[in-house]
């Protein structure tokens, strides 16, 4: 079971099939089959810098190339992965990246910025952000915007590739 189906009691994030818990660095603390052992310092699992900047929380996987970028003004919406690349999400958005990793896309609620962060395999996660301080209509209209752009840069992906 991945740990991502987990839950944090206290300081420690505990697996929801067999309830193991593990420590900030990574260690396990405690096997509630055996509650009389100390596990043994080998049974780890992989941490990751962590840095929470404008309501948004970035996990770095390796070494961080840089800090996160300022999203000063914009509020998270919703994540969805595309399989495309930047380059066919950018045609789909008629729109290049910004240097801070941002594409704006003129959607019929208002403006709406796509935050890319390349994948595996060619995925591309898209972070919906708003502009301003906007309403639940803004916020549907920006999903269904996104879903939109993100089917096109997929068709879009499939073409290149055939």
């Amino acid at each position: 079971m991945r740990l991502s189906h987990g839950f944090v009691r206290g300081e420690t994030l505990s697996c929801i099939y067999h309830g193991w818990s593990y420590g900030q660095a990574g260690n396990c603390l405690r096997i509630p089959a055996h509650p009389g052992l100390t596990p043994p310092e080998t049974i780890r699992v992989a941490t990751h810098d962590v840095e929470e900047t404008d309501n948004v929380i970035w996990v770095a996987v390796g070494t961080p190339a840089s800090k996160p970028p300022r999203l000063d003004g914009l509020a998270p919406l919703r994540s969805l992965t595309a399989f495309a690349g930047i380059a066919a999400i950018e045609a789909a958005a008629g729109a290049k990246t910004s240097p801070d990793g941002l594409v704006e896309i003129d959607a019929s609620t208002g403006a709406v910025c796509l935050l890319l962060s390349a994948w595996e395999d060619g995925q591309t996660l898209i972070h919906v952000l708003l502009k301003g301080d906007t309403g639940p209509a803004a916020g549907i209209g920006a999903s269904r915007a996104a879903e939109s752009l993100r089917r096109r840069a997929e068709g879009l992906q499939r073409d290149i590739a055939q």
